[in-house]
C-alpha cells in the first residue's frame, strides 16, 4: 500500500512527537527503527496520530 501525502504527514507529525517524547535524535539507529514502527502501525491500520504516539513512543 502506497503512502499518500496525507498519509506521510499523520506518520511524520507522530515520528517527530515520538522523537520529542523520547528525546531522541533523528539521525540515529533508535529512530529509524521509531520510523519503520511508525509506518508499520500505520499500514495496519493505526490512522490516528496520538494513537500512534501512545504505541511506539512507550519506553
Amino acid at each position: 500500500m502506497a503512502l499518500d501525502s496525507t498519509d506521510l504527514n499523520i506518520c511524520q507529525h507522530a515520528f517527530d512527537a515520538i522523537l520529542l517524547k523520547l528525546n531522541i535524535a533523528r539521525n540515529t539507529e533508535d529512530a529509524e527503527k521509531i520510523a519503520a514502527m511508525v509506518i508499520e502501525l500505520y499500514r495496519q491500520g493505526v490512522h490516528d496520530e496520538n494513537q500512534l504516539v501512545k504505541l511506539v513512543g512507550v519506553k
